[in-house]
Parts: C-alpha cells; sequence; structure tokens
C-alpha cells in the first residue's frame, strides 16, 4: 500500500520479500527473497538504500543496530522500534515517561504470576500479533500454555491487568526526523478473535478532552522515543472515563487503513514522507465519518479458488459506487485479512450499514453483516 504514494511521490522502493508473489512482491518491481533475520540478507537488500523503513517489527534488533553502524538510514531506528519489539522494554519506558498504563509485572513463573493476581492477561515480550501470543487466565492451571510457548521461543512473560474497558481506541501519528509531527483523529476499533475488525474514524462520542489526552500520549511518545514514521497507539477507554496505553506500532496500521480514503494524506504517504524527512501531509479528515471493516477469510466452500474475493465486486460497486475496496493479493484462509472496505460520508450508521455489507459479501457471508 505505500507502493501508491510512492509512484506519486517519485520514491523507487525495493523490497525484502519473504516468498515469491507475496502481497508487496506483486507490485514492487525491484525485489529479493529472503530472510529478515538474516543479517547477510539484510545487507544485501539494503546496499545503495537512502532509507530503511518496515512493514512488520520483527527484523532483530541488533542486526539493525548493525546496519546502522554500516551508515544505513534505518527508520525508525532499532533504539526506538524495540519498544514496539518487547512489551516488557515498552512498559519500562512508558511507565518512566509517566504514561498511563495497566498494572503489569514481568513474571517468571506461575507463582509470580499468582501472586501477581487472577484475572490476568499473560503475553510474551517478543512476537506476539493480533492476538497470538496473548492469552487471558483466571486460574493458575490457564498459565500453562503460555509459559509453554514463552519457553519454546525463549522470550519471558508479561502479566498485566485485565483492563475494564468501554472500548478500544488507536492514536495515530506521523513524525519525522527534524521533529515535525501529524496526528490523526482518534479513532474507535473493533476486535474479533484478537484481530482487528473494524475502525470507526473519528471515534463517536468521544469527549474531547480524552481525544486530545489520547493525541497528546501518542505525541509524547513519538517524540520521547525518537519515532520516524507512522506511530500507532492502542488504547483502552477505561469505564471509568480514562486512556490506557495497550500496544504500540512503528508502521503504518491497520486502525489507519480508514485514511486511504477518509483523511487528506493517507497514513501511508505519511510515513513515505515522515522517513524520507518531507514535510508531512494534512491528517485531516476528508468527510464526518469514514468506516473500515477488514475483509477476513471465512471456512472455504467446495469450488472456491483464491480468485473468489472479485466475484464480490460486481455486487459491491453496483450497490455503492462510493464505496472503496482494497484486497490484498493473498491466498485466502480462515480468519486471514485478505482485504478491507472503507465507506465515508455524513451518516455514521449509514456508513456502518454499508461498509459491514460489502465485507459481508465479499466473505460470502451476509448472516454476519450487522455483527
Amino acid at each position: 500500500m505505500m507502493a501508491q504514494p510512492a509512484i506519486a511521490l517519485g520514491l523507487p522502493l525495493r523490497l525484502l520479500a519473504e516468498a515469491e508473489g507475496v502481497s508487496a512482491a506483486q507490485v514492487i518491481v525491484d525485489q529479493q527473497v529472503g530472510d529478515h533475520r538474516d543479517l547477510d540478507t539484510l545487507r544485501a537488500v539494503t546496499e545503495g538504500c537512502a532509507v530503511v523503513t518496515f512493514d512488520h517489527e520483527h527484523v532483530p534488533t541488533d542486526h539493525l543496530h548493525a546496519l546502522e553502524a554500516a551508515g544505513v538510514a534505518v527508520r525508525p531506528g532499532p533504539d526506538a522500534l524495540v519498544h514496539a519489539q518487547d512489551k516488557g522494554v515498552m512498559r519500562e519506558r512508558l511507565t518512566a515517561l509517566d504514561i498511563p498504563c495497566p498494572r503489569h509485572a514481568l513474571v517468571a513463573d506461575v507463582a509470580e504470576v499468582e501472586a501477581f493476581g487472577f484475572p490476568a492477561v499473560l503475553k510474551t515480550t517478543r512476537g506476539g500479533y493480533d492476538g497470538k501470543g496473548v492469552w487471558v487466565v483466571r486460574s493458575v492451571e490457564d498459565c500453562a500454555e503460555a509459559f509453554e510457548a514463552a519457553a519454546a521461543s525463549g522470550v519471558q512473560i508479561l502479566a498485566e491487568e485485565l483492563v475494564d474497558f468501554r472500548r478500544e481506541l488507536s492514536a495515530l501519528v506521523a513524525r519525522s526526523p527534524s521533529g515535525q509531527a501529524a496526528a490523526y483523529p482518534v479513532v474507535a476499533s473493533t476486535q474479533k478473535d484478537g484481530i482487528c475488525h473494524e475502525v470507526i474514524a473519528p471515534a463517536p462520542d468521544l469527549s474531547p478532552d480524552l481525544a486530545a489526552q489520547a493525541q497528546q500520549i501518542a505525541l509524547t511518545v513519538a517524540g520521547e522515543l525518537d519515532v520516524t514514521g507512522i506511530l500507532a497507539v492502542e488504547l483502552f477507554e477505561t469505564t471509568d472515563g480514562r486512556v490506557l496505553v495497550n500496544e504500540l506500532a512503528m508502521r503504518p496500521h491497520n486502525t489507519g487503513h480508514w485514511s486511504q480514503d477518509g483523511a487528506v494524506t493517507s497514513q501511508f504517504e505519511n510515513h513515505l514522507r515522515a522517513v524520507m524527512d518531507l514535510p508531512l501531509g494534512s491528517p485531516a479528515p476528508r468527510v464526518r465519518w469514514t468506516v473500515m471493516v477488514n475483509i477476513l477469510g471465512a471456512e472455504a466452500r467446495e469450488g472456491e479458488g483464491p480468485g473468489r474475493l472479485y466475484d464480490g465486486f460486481p455486487h459491491a460497486m453496483a450497490r455503492d459506487p462510493e464505496l472503496r475496496v482494497h484486497l490484498y493479493g493473498k491466498e485466502w484462509r480462515p480468519g486471514r485479512k485478505v482485504g478491507h472496505v472503507n465507506a465515508y460520508g455524513d451518516d455514521l450508521d449509514d456508513c456502518l450499514e454499508r461498509a459491514r455489507h460489502a465485507a459481508a459479501w465479499f466473505r460470502g457471508d451476509l448472516g454476519n453483516e450487522s455483527e
């Protein structure tokens, strides 16, 4: 998705792809297939590049330090990115900055979880995403799977309180090396099985004071951690009217996909502008409401192949000429994010109905469209 604004900005991209034919490899000509965990591969693919940036946080921190030492401009830099890579490091740093977070502690065994208190949320400090590496535990017996997974991958376990929250919010900002920053409207997100399902921009019924606090948290984190590019701060809005930081992502983020069609400058363009230290574009919304609904792969039915998603275009486009559909060129698998739809306008209920209907149609599961 960064390829489209890169073309308009005249920025050539080079891709390190994990396999032949993956989504980005379908649109970026200059590409190399390799393992992001291999330093020699990283050195080869970054040779001659003005800037290196990411669409995930899993490149080893030590490798990024090695690239920086060799003179490669890594943005965001490893000292910033580690806070999105390691939840333990993130919690320690945010606490030192007096950023509101859930009660938390690194725990070495089940006894320490019991001392922390049930119910709790256990997270692997590294490697988790989309609900993976996260367990809600209510008893000693519930903890075994988390510690087995941590031992197998050689990471620690972070225990957090199970927050009583009203909803999840996301505050997205872009920041350049020169320190310019731009804050997008705070959005509300809905999760399904740990995966982002729906985003409403801006978050409805969010008090101006709480919206300003969420944006200020994101701007503070971006500045104090020296983030370059897009920073997404996922937050809990608690039932007693506070916001607490849940997760950080230092890349274009699912909760910012609405900006492709609903903002003056998309998160993808502003990420490129930021890492190249160009003046940032306006994050202002173009319309009153934008709703993004992810298209999640459902169970395949007989006779359905990878191209089945495209069969949804005639109905979706004819029913709603203003609908915007974004498909990823991914193989259809149950629960996998294979695309998203954006609907925008002045009536929130209308936007919700249009986006939900379209996503359900592409899934082939209209029975779920009112969820």
